[in-house]
């Protein structure tokens, strides 16, 4: 069996299952998540049960065979020592080397289990359909998101995901993420209204009042906030139906982004993703070919 830790909010969960469910095809074997982490991890929920994946939850006994007490406290000894004996793709504890690409994982032929964020869509995209297919929301919308996934539809949409929450109030998470500054957007809009013949705004964010204080836009726009973290399913499947998409530097909407299947939509993400410079080195296999960035 294949076994993938999913850890942090759902953006990340996808890219973790979906390097998973490749790796798992790709060895003809079974797939099973390791959701234990969420038992002390407090930020964010275990999310997938809401989308058509295929679901199977590891129990402690089948982690354990491949991550035993003794790596919580040194979670990196064997991957250390094992490196000059094995190389790490041949291991059966996987940490995921850094942060780009790495197809050596698809040289794996055992069972394993895999650490990592994993974030590129070049770990899952020769099974792109596939992702897009389990990653969707089980359930119908309701009242309200029906009412505006029509709105949605019958517009030039433009997907606007503004990230503030802990990118704002937590330093050390400032630190390492950074907040996007207006300018950003407001050269993203300048290009949207360039390339899109009456675009619509559909503005997704934790601080909506901040938003309506200082986006300041003649353009049609709706503020969403009303499904909170809790039904943030639905934001998923509102922001990936628009025709095109101004993302933060968010994994939540990065997958809104590359959700959506408009061909000819226009996407249009930050040049720098982390506020660290040394860490933005590493963010080459993150943004699909095709996407602009500013």
């Amino acid at each position: 069996m294949i076994i993938v830790r999913l850890i942090g909010g759902i953006g990340n969960q996808f890219f973790q299952y979906a390097l998973g469910r490749n790796v798992a095809i790709k060895n003809n074997t079974e797939l099973k998540l390791d959701i234990s982490g969420f038992e002390k991890y407090k930020l964010h929920n275990y999310g997938l049960n809401h989308f058509n994946i295929v679901e199977n939850i590891a129990t402690i006994t089948e982690i354990q065979q491949f991550k035993p007490i003794w790596r919580q406290f040194f979670p990196y000894a064997e991957n250390t020592l094992s490196k000059f004996f094995l190389p790490w793709y041949k291991q059966n504890y996987i940490l995921e080397p850094d942060f780009s690409y790495n197809p050596d994982i698809f040289k794996l032929k055992k069972n394993a289990y895999l650490e990592g964020v994993w974030q590129s869509e070049k770990y899952f995209s020769d099974i792109s359909e596939i992702i897009r297919k389990e990653i969707s929301v089980k359930n119908e919308p309701d009242g309200l998101n029906q009412e505006l996934l029509n709105l949605i539809q019958r517009t030039n949409s433009v997907n606007v995901h503004i990230r503030r929450g802990d990118y704002a109030s937590n330093p050390k998470t400032q630190e390492k993420h950074g907040l996007l500054n207006l300018e950003y957007y407001i050269n993203s809009l300048k290009l949207i209204e360039e390339k899109v013949r009456n675009p619509h705004l559909f503005v997704f964010s934790d601080d909506i009042p901040w938003v309506r204080e200082n986006f300041k836009t003649d353009l049609p726009i709706c503020f969403i906030d009303h499904n909170g973290i809790e039904k943030n399913y639905e934001d998923i499947r509102l922001m990936s139906s628009c025709r095109h998409h101004i993302i933060a530097n968010s994994s939540f909407s990065w997958w809104g982004a590359w959700l959506s299947n408009n061909p000819g939509k226009i996407v249009i993400a930050p040049k720098r993703w982390f506020a660290l410079g040394s860490l933005d080195k590493k963010t080459t296999d993150l943004i699909p070919s095709g996407w602009i960035q500013l």
